[in-house]
């Protein structure tokens, strides 16, 4: 068996990119699961794994564009508009699972490589395949992949350029922050369908908006646009789009910058605080509050952060006396 031969029996289906396709792999770093190596995917071109899903790391080419410590999940399936498949929440999940211990990532930043498109909810077409059974399974690894979201110990963004519908919906109300183009429409829509949300919305969007308020949407199966949605305060921040279509990602990026030059294990230690106080009486709250604390107290991270301050502040001085001295002579 030829080297091509060896190749497809392993990640097969393989097929010959498009001229765009071959562009965008050049700026994106594929899934270890698809290439042992980057340096392994550089000897071979012409040929692409069937990824839907590629993380963008501050060794990538893309993720040079922005500081360190900004880690990108680009979804990528166009010709589902980035419906969650099998495959596609396979690749999630183990993308999580290898950034989950990376200490550098100290944010991780979800948006589409699909203009137009976030997330279009689940694969409705893959599922009419599955049994009742499989369908049963395959909702609950949905659900599992949206808690790991939302478990994922650094602060997370959603850069909803496009449609977030159902799922893809569900999807950005596990990420911690989210951030919209005046333009994007998105809903938990699965009442229009016979169905329900079994990702998570039934109780993210009521712990986001409000019991009445979620109930409304949900039983209604309305579809908001970015402005409408921030007015809710479904969104943090909503932007008018530009002509790329990409002006939510710009404005989630700005925001990563701004989470950046904080110290990472008290932000950590602050996510974990407001979630799981959220979950409990307000008594029981200021006592996960305190038991954070502590954490930060008994670490190095308090000192270092006065210390950074401490030169900051003794550079600044500094500065002032050299200036008054010089206005002096």
């Amino acid at each position: 068996m030829g080297l091509q031969g060896a190749m497809k029996s392993k990640c097969a289906p393989w097929r010959v990119p498009t001229k765009l396709e071959k562009l965008r792999l050049k700026f994106v770093t594929c899934p270890k699961s698809h290439w042992s190596s980057r340096a392994e995917a550089s000897q071979h071109p012409g040929l692409l794994p069937p990824t839907t899903l590629w993380v963008s790391r501050a060794s990538s080419p893309k993720a040079a564009l922005s500081p360190a410590g900004i880690t990108e999940i680009l979804m990528n399936r166009p010709h589902a508009r980035n419906a969650l498949g099998n495959i596609f929440v396979s690749e999630m999940l183990d993308a999580l699972v290898r950034l989950r211990e990376d200490q550098k990532v100290r944010v991780l930043l979800f948006r589409s490589g699909v203009k137009g498109v976030f997330c279009a909810g689940a694969d409705l077409k893959e599922r009419e395949q599955m049994s009742a059974a499989e369908v049963g399974v395959f909702v609950q690894r949905l659900r599992g992949l949206m808690n790991d979201i939302a478990a994922f110990p650094a602060p997370t963004i959603a850069a909803m350029d496009g449609f977030a519908l159902g799922g893809g919906l569900e999807l950005a109300l596990a990420c911690d922050l989210r951030v919209a183009a005046s333009s994007a429409i998105m809903g938990l829509i699965e009442t229009t369908r016979g169905l329900l949300p079994g990702a998570g919305g039934t109780q993210r969007l009521p712990r986001c908006l409000g019991v009445a308020l979620a109930k409304e949407l949900i039983f209604t199966g309305r579809r908001l646009s970015g402005v409408q949605a921030h007015a809710l305060g479904l969104v943090n921040h909503t932007v008018d789009q530009n002509k790329e279509g990409d002006a939510a990602y710009h404005r989630a990026l700005a925001l990563a910058q701004e989470i950046l030059p904080q110290a990472p294990i008290a932000v950590r230690l602050g996510k974990v605080a407001i979630d799981r106080g959220m979950e409990v009486d307000i008594a029981s709250g200021m006592a996960i509050e305190g038991m954070c604390y502590a954490q930060l107290l008994t670490g190095k991270e308090t000192w270092f952060r006065g210390a950074e301050r401490t030169l900051e502040a003794l550079r600044l001085r500094r500065v002032f006396n050299s200036e008054g001295d010089s206005d002096n002579s």
